[in-house]
């Protein structure tokens, strides 16, 4: 009996972010691990700068989008964005508050996944969200949000977020 060896792979996007010390530099690291840990990069969006959202007594936002292919399951890719985050020094103290890195996962592939306290896949608020969703259009623009039934490019067409968020 033969056994399939093939690796199943999937399209991971994440959303990288954070308002603290060299917060470009940040960003690069956070590639640099999540290719180490997680998978072959396939597309990197610009680095976009946002006010804080949430909380907003806080200095600005750092985001950038990236696809990622990996033949992990949604729950350890999460596990091991949230081991990048620590390693980098990430410490949870505000929910919204500011940080040094944030590493979100937003699709993978077209799964919806609802893990209580632990992972909503698609992310529930991408749609609302500006600094997720400008990045995340210039790499994904034709990909279709599994439970919305758009493409990314119709969502952000049709945001109401109002936030400013530039392109650096």
């Amino acid at each position: 009996m033969m056994l399939n060896t093939a690796l199943e792979y999937r399209t991971a996007y994440l959303l990288l972010g954070g308002n603290l010390g060299d917060r470009k530099a940040n960003l690069h690291q956070a590639i640099k691990l999540i290719t180490e840990n997680i998978g072959e990069i396939n597309a990197v969006s610009a680095i976009y700068e946002t006010a804080a959202w949430g909380k907003t007594d806080q200095p600005a936002f750092l985001n950038q989008a990236v696809a990622v292919k990996t033949n992990f399951s949604a729950i350890e890719v999460l596990d091991k964005a949230l081991d990048i985050e620590k390693k980098l020094g990430r410490v949870r103290k505000d929910k919204w508050g500011e940080r040094l890195i944030d590493i979100d996962l937003i699709l993978f592939d077209d799964a919806v996944i609802d893990i209580e306290n632990k992972l909503q896949v698609p992310h529930p608020q991408m749609q609302f969200r500006k600094f997720v969703m400008a990045p995340l259009v210039e790499i994904a623009a034709e990909v279709i949000h599994p439970v919305l039934g758009k493409t990314i490019s119709e969502i952000f067409k049709n945001i109401t977020d109002d936030l400013e968020v530039n392109k650096l």
